[in-house]
């Protein structure tokens, strides 16, 4: 496995959920226009940032312990920069890192 890419084939997400507590900078609205925006609960967007709202560096759509399985209250909506992010992908394997997770 490449540390700057991890092989997708025998990399599989592991629902770890470090991607999506790696940065508040990180889930912004990109490709969103106002209407998917609305599909979202209120209660996780940061309009004045135009991104999701974080708790800290935690996405605060997700649910459960870092390193273990977690799930997305917003799944069927959320944004694109959440669909496109790939295991094992560079992004993921940093936020891994990041929480001491292995790569």
């Amino acid at each position: 496995m490449s540390v700057a890419h991890a092989d997708p084939e025998t990399f599989a997400c592991q629902a770890c959920g470090a991607c999506c507590a790696y940065s508040a900078e990180w889930p912004r609205f990109s490709t969103e226009d106002d209407a998917d925006i609305a599909r979202i609960p209120a209660a996780y967007v940061d309009d004045p940032a135009g991104r999701m709202r974080c708790e800290g560096d935690r996405c605060s759509a997700l649910d459960g312990r870092i390193g273990e399985h977690v799930a997305c209250k917003v799944y069927a909506v959320r944004p694109e920069v959440c669909r496109t992010c790939e295991p094992g992908d560079p992004e993921c394997l940093i936020a891994r890192r990041h929480h001491g997770l292995p790569v």
